[in-house]
């Protein structure tokens, strides 16, 4: 009886339990839905606009913070940054959801990354809407504007300094210019040379200034581009500009080496004149007949240069042919002694008569003779000395036959005539041992009036350089020369 007892109330309370279970679990069940149905009316479904934060790796059953302080929190914290116009948060069993307006992508990322980072978050649902800018919003240029403007600012210190320093490089190159080419005045004779060297060293400390000006303003990068490109500037251009950096560099050793002065008559390249000028370019050459003759100074400095100023002496020399007839010895002594009194003929070194050729018709005597070629004028000397030998060669007899005369009769040829007498026929031709003379009287005088006298041409050739308006341009790289006529009166000896 107790054992049936026992056994009933045992399957009793088991019918208990279990019915509270159900009851239990329904309720739950009932519960849940209601919270689901109160969450779907209270918070509509994700949009495809919404930036959904990824699932947190742990979820605290607990939260320490509530829903409301986390909501007060994060628009505490929107609303002290001053970037967003009306952020709007709520938040729900730990789901953070941010509404309102923002001005760009950026600060919508900021929003979401600072909800996620705030404790007991467990979902950020970031469905805030960023603003497109009008066609007509100049704001981002103005903020280019004020980006400039700030950085001219703080750039404008530096920017004086290195002004600054710029000037003072330029002043240093000046005073190192100067300096130079008063330290190398004693020690360089060329001009050209001695300012090249001293532009050089002030061109060096200006580009070490500039250096200094780029280092500082942070350009150092290019400040070594800009001193290392130097060298190949001067290449390329050396190399693009070859033939007027050839001449250049011609007149730097020109000047430097002098084979001749302004003033000094020099023959060139063909051409014969007085030396005018020497430019970095060219050498300019008055030609005896009044030309200006521009030679370029690497041909000058190539060719062979024949300075006729450089010894004042000068040896000039001329051809006469005298009969076979006629003694060689006697027209030599003749041709001598009109050598030695003639005023323009220098008998140191002493002048000769040389039997040069024997010609078809004459024998050719080569007569040699010097004279100062700085005083005296050699075309005008010679042209009289040939006069005057000539002169005296007929006064003496000395015939000077044609080569055009094959056969040469000086007393004449004895003519016999048929119906005449034998006294005619012994009788000679007119002019039988006499010379013929010219018609015309000769001068014995050492200068006539058609050779202008035998001064140099130089002083008239010096006059005539003086109109040419081309010398004006140029420095002038050669001194005067000590024997010019700029410097020596000229002695003009009286014409007949």
């Amino acid at each position: 009886m107790r054992r049936s007892r026992y056994h009933d109330t045992r399957h009793l309370l088991r019918v208990l339990s279990l019915g509270c279970v159900c009851s239990a679990l329904t309720s739950a069940v009932v519960a849940q839905e209601t919270v689901g149905k109160a969450s779907e009316q209270q918070h509509p479904p994700l949009s495809s606009r919404d930036d959904i934060s990824p699932a947190p790796a742990k979820v605290d059953v607990k939260p320490v913070a509530r829903d409301e302080e986390i909501r007060k929190r994060l628009q505490s914290v929107l609303d002290a940054t001053g970037w967003f116009a009306d952020p709007r948060v709520e938040v729900s069993e730990g789901v953070v959801f941010l509404n309102g307006p923002v001005d760009s992508d950026e600060l919508k990322k900021w929003a979401g990354d600072l909800a996620r980072s705030t404790q007991d978050v467990v979902a950020v649902a970031n469905r805030m809407e960023v603003l497109e800018a009008p066609v007509w919003d100049f704001s981002a240029a103005w903020g280019g504007l004020l980006v400039v403007w700030r950085d001219f600012i703080r750039s404008l210190p530096f920017f004086l300094f290195g002004l600054l320093i710029l000037m003072l490089s330029a002043v240093m190159g000046l005073l190192a210019t100067r300096g130079a080419r008063t330290l190398l005045r004693r020690r360089v004779r060329a001009s050209l040379l001695r300012n090249v060297m001293a532009r050089g060293i002030g061109v060096l400390v200006f580009l070490f200034g500039v250096y200094l000006t780029m280092r500082i303003s942070g350009l150092t990068q290019l400040a070594l581009t800009v001193v290392g490109g130097t060298g190949l500037i001067g290449l390329a251009v050396g190399i693009a500009f070859r033939d007027i950096t050839e001449n250049f560099l011609a007149s730097i050793f020109l000047s430097m080496q002098r084979p001749f002065a302004t003033g000094d008559l020099i023959e060139v390249t063909g051409v014969t004149g007085y030396v005018q000028q020497l430019n970095v370019r060219t050498t300019i050459l008055m030609t005896l007949d009044g030309n200006l003759v521009q030679i370029p100074n690497a041909s000058v400095y190539k060719n062979n240069i024949r300075n006729f100023t450089t010894n004042a002496n000068r040896r000039e020399d001329f051809v006469v042919g005298i009969g076979y007839d006629d003694s060689i010895n006697e027209a030599q002594e003749i041709a001598r002694e009109v050598l030695s009194d003639h005023p323009a003929v220098l008998n140191d070194p002493e002048p000769s008569v040389l039997a040069d050729s024997l010609g078809r018709a004459t024998v050719n005597l080569r007569v040699y003779f010097w004279l100062n070629g700085r005083e005296r004028s050699w075309l005008k000397v010679r042209s009289s000395v040939i006069r005057l030998v000539k002169l005296a060669f007929q006064k003496h007899g000395i015939s000077m036959p044609d080569e055009a005369r094959e056969v040469i009769f000086p007393q004449g040829i004895p003519v016999t005539v048929i119906d005449g007498s034998a006294a005619d026929s012994q009788r000679p031709v007119a002019g039988e041992g006499r010379v013929p003379v010219s018609r015309h009287k000769e001068l014995a005088a050492p200068s006539t009036r058609a050779e202008a006298g035998l001064y140099s041409e130089a002083n008239v050739i010096e006059e005539q350089a003086r109109q040419a308006q081309l010398l004006n341009g140029a420095e002038n790289l050669l001194p005067v020369a000590s024997g010019t006529p700029s410097s020596e009166k000229q002695t003009r000896e009286p014409t007949t």
